[in-house]
């Protein structure tokens, strides 16, 4: 039996021959049957630290090596040894370097007569691909992503078309892909995806009568979707986002297909009405097309996310969605639906996300919208809403984003906003709301931003919650009043707009002490007084105050400023509300992809 410590040569080598003199019980090694007279099979050195490659000519005389794995190390290349000794192996099944750091262009890999699975994954591999992998003869998984190959695509893969699985995401391939790569008629999983790859897909694709996963994204693919792709009985996921397609959504394409995902095209006409009734599908992603007409009525049962946003659509939603109980996301923004919002949807019970934003819809807030119990993300802004929220709506438990912005909304805050204790983005602004700010939204603690701006509200501020972050907007409202001390508590806050009210008095100098403050919004008060001294990057504005003094020793605030710094702080206002919204959505994202691939 060879040394392997030795030969390793590595401190983080779990292997210790005084402790267990048996090499078939160390981690990372297997054995053949029985224990007492075994031959090593596996060899997995994954994640060991290793930095040179020189010592796999020694390892390769384990003539009895089914799988080597060395994934997750240093390793900058594959030493002329290994290609010498261990393509003599002719069990040799498995081979995976990926992970490590492997420089140039492929190596040719010469024997290897019984390679079925090869991964260089996840290193910085270039060059063309042309006969390098020819003579793997009995090759079926090949993956090749994440590397910066260039060229056309491979298709001198292996002699006897064994190949099931070829993964070659995230590269620099160019060009059409070929026919001759579709001759493989084993191929259970394609990934081109992140490429650069032009043309039409051939309609030959439809000849591969075993494909499972189809993953074409973004390239700059072009054309007509074939239909033939509506035939392969074993497709269960096809992608094609951000590609430039064109034409109609085939009709028939979702037969057997349980994720569909056709975004950011250029597909236009209507939905075909057969799409999402099919018994398997469970998400659809037509979202950034030119789609336009009806939502067809007709809806599997099996949805979990439909994605239907930045289209043309224009009719009514559905009430056939109250049939969805495992829908999760519902996503129809930036269309032109018109009509009200379907109580029906209160049924959806699964439901996490709901984005009806930026549509025409009118019609009051459905009380049965407090039914969604499970709810994170509510969505309405930029709509046609009228009438008052309703208190039903604060019995939403789980609740994280809701943005109700720029409709029509009457009456007043509820007082029972405060049991929305998961709430993080509260967005009211541009409504007709009225009355006072309930004194409970102070004990939103989880609250990061506040917009209130635009509305009718009236009174004085009220304690605000104390770990606001990213935004506190009360402006254009009826309030006044003086501006309290305790908005210093607010030590994280980065934008304070209380312009265009009928607040009095003098600025409290612990504002000056907000460190994290970028821009604060005075404008338009009847505010009176001394100006406090502020950092030099805080962008101040407290025009329309004529009373409100700035002495000889604070530097002027920055008013003045020309339009470009206005232009930057507004611009710093929407960055950081941006990424404030992507983190608040990696949460809800971790369980979309718990369904994605639950099923896989």
């Amino acid at each position: 039996m060879l040394n392997l410590p030795q030969l390793l040569n590595v401190s983080s080598s779990p292997w210790n021959v005084t402790l267990e003199p048996n090499p078939c019980l160390w981690q990372g090694v297997a054995c053949s049957s029985p224990p007492n007279n075994s031959s090593i099979i596996l060899l997995s050195l994954s994640g060991f630290g290793l930095s040179s490659s020189d010592f796999l000519s020694e390892v390769c005389r384990i003539d009895s090596l089914l799988s080597l794995n060395l994934s997750i190390n240093n390793l900058k290349s594959i030493s002329d040894g290994f290609f010498n000794v261990c393509g003599r192996i002719d069990g040799l099944k498995v081979l995976d370097f990926s992970s490590n750091r492997l420089v140039g262009p492929l190596p040719a890999f010469r024997n290897f007569i019984g390679l079925e699975f090869l991964d260089l994954s996840s290193n910085f591999l270039n060059g063309e691909i042309k006969p390098q992998l020819s003579q793997l003869v009995s090759l079926k998984s090949l993956n090749l992503c994440a590397n910066k190959f260039i060229g056309s695509l491979p298709t001198q893969l292996g002699k006897s078309f064994l190949l099931e699985q070829l993964q070659l995401s995230k590269n620099l391939f160019h060009g059409e892909i070929p026919v001759k790569l579709l001759t493989h008629k084993n191929l259970t999983l394609i990934d081109l995806s992140f490429n650069k790859l032009t043309g039409s897909i051939p309609e030959a694709i439809g000849n591969l009568s075993k494909l499972e996963l189809l993953l074409l994204s973004s390239n700059g693919l072009s054309g007509k979707i074939p239909k033939s792709i509506s035939s392969i009985s074993t497709l269960q996921r096809f992608a094609a986002n951000q590609n430039n397609f064109v034409g109609v959504v085939p009709v028939g394409i979702a037969r057997y297909i349980k994720i569909l995902d056709l975004s950011y095209n250029n597909l236009s006409g209507l939905i075909p009405s057969d799409l999402l009734s099919q018994s398997s599908l469970q998400h659809v992603d037509l979202s950034y097309n030119l789609l336009g007409g009806t939502i067809p009525e007709r809806m599997s049962s099996s949805l979990v996310r439909l994605r239907l946003g930045s289209n043309s659509l224009n009719s009514s939603i559905p009430t056939t969605l109250a049939t969805l109980q495992n829908l999760a996301y519902l996503e129809l923004e930036n269309n032109s639906f018109f009509g009200s919002i379907p109580p029906e949807l209160g049924a959806c019970g699964n439901l996490l996300l709901l984005n009806l934003a930026q549509n025409n819809i009118t019609g009051t807030l459905p009380a049965e919208l407090g039914n969604l119990t499970k709810l994170q993300v509510m969505k309405l802004q930029q709509n046609k809403l009228g009438g008052q929220i309703p208190a039903e709506i604060t019995q939403l438990q789980s609740l994280g984003i809701l943005n109700i912005s720029w409709n029509n909304l009457t009456g007043s805050i509820p007082s029972s906003i405060s049991n929305l204790k998961r709430l993080t983005n509260m967005n009211l602004q541009g409504n007709n709301l009225v009355g006072s700010i309930p004194v409970a939204i102070g004990a939103l603690n989880l609250l990061l931003e506040l917009n209130l701006g635009g509305n009718k509200l009236s009174g004085s501020i009220p304690r605000m919650p104390p770990n606001l972050q990213i935004v506190l907007n009360l402006s254009s409202n009826l309030l006044q009043g003086s501006i309290w001390d305790t908005l210093s508590q607010l030590t994280s806050l980065e934008v304070l707009d209380l312009s265009n009210n009928r607040f009095s008095g003098p600025v409290p100098d612990s504002l000056s002490s907000l460190a994290s403050l970028r821009e604060l919004i005075l404008s338009n008060n009847h505010l009176s007084g001394v100006l406090p001294r502020f950092n030099r990057y805080v962008f101040v504005n407290i025009s329309g105050n004529p009373d409100l003094i700035i002495t000889d020793e604070a530097p002027p605030p920055n008013t003045s400023l020309e339009s470009e710094k206005k232009k930057a702080s507004v611009t710093w206002t929407i960055v950081v509300g941006v990424e404030a919204y992507i983190c608040l959505l990696l949460g809800f994202l971790c369980t979309y992809f718990h369904f994605l691939f639950r099923d896989k």
